[in-house]
């Protein structure tokens, strides 16, 4: 598929799946809580200057700019720039906000210490596009400085269909089941609530394309793998419970695949 082709496919995506909401909700809220720690790990100084490349509409990037990091935002999709420019256009950590395509950066070479791709790597469903995005990565971070790149794990969509009951919804299953065998999510016909196309990854499949696109992979985590209680909506406003919930997706870091999403770290020396 042309370059033309991909963005304009995401850009739909995007008038038709709700980003900004996503993080709202019981499930999305515990994602956040849970990528925000995993993220700080790796934030030992302040300020950094942080790339937060494919930033939807900016959750990460306010929260970080919040801390005192300068922030470089980025989103291909115009709404999303638009929406965190009118939130956070006047904070002074938040040093750019451009719409950008991953695949092709506007910055300078050797400019950041952390970048952030929290969306770019499951849009793409074609490996060289991938292997492109990490490459200009890899560009634009300092010697020392890492990646943290978040995809979605290959069976993923499986277990949210056996937990919702989804698996018993017949355009929801053949959605599944192409996924499973190849990667590839398709949903073209938009008959299921989800993404229009992406990809899934296995785990050695990620750790192999940020190692062929010249960076280190220093580790790898499961994110969110506890987000299947009954009645969720209404365990998470019991912060004890809350916190059980997010004791035990840190528990399920180390197996990276029996989680919804996968972060790998990426070092560039």
């Amino acid at each position: 598929m042309a370059k033309e082709s991909i963005t304009k496919e995401i850009i739909e995506n995007y008038n038709y799946f709700d980003e900004d909401n996503r993080l709202k909700s019981a499930c999305g809220i515990l994602e956040k809580e849970h990528t925000c720690r995993l993220i700080l790990r790796y934030i030992k100084t302040t300020p950094l200057n942080i790339y937060d490349i494919g930033a939807g509409t900016g959750h990460y990037s306010s929260w970080l700019a919040e801390l005192g990091h300068r922030i470089y935002f980025s989103d291909i999709v115009p709404k999303h720039v638009e929406t965190f420019k009118s939130r956070f256009g006047t904070n002074s950590n938040v040093i750019s906000i451009k719409i950008e395509d991953a695949r092709n950066l506007s910055y300078e070479n050797d400019v950041a210490d952390l970048v952030i791709l929290n969306g770019p790597l499951y849009h793409l469903i074609e490996k060289k596009d991938r292997l492109q995005v990490l490459k200009e990565a890899k560009r634009i971070l300092k010697d020392n400085g890492r990646l943290l790149a978040f995809s979605i794990s290959r069976f993923a969509g499986l277990n949210y269909a056996l937990s919702s009951g989804e698996v018993f919804n017949d355009a929801y299953f053949e959605m599944v089941r192409e996924e499973v065998t190849s990667g590839i999510r398709t949903n073209s016909t938009l008959k299921n609530k989800t993404f229009i196309s992406a990809y899934f990854h296995l785990l050695e499949e990620i750790e192999a394309e940020i190692t062929e696109s010249g960076l280190i992979v220093e580790n790898s985590f499961g994110v969110g793998q506890a987000w299947s209680p009954p009645d969720l909506e209404t365990v998470i406003l019991d912060n004890e419970k809350k916190q059980r919930l997010l004791q035990a997706a840190e528990m399920m870091e180390r197996y990276p695949m029996q989680s919804p999403k996968i972060l790998t770290v990426g070092n560039k020396s």
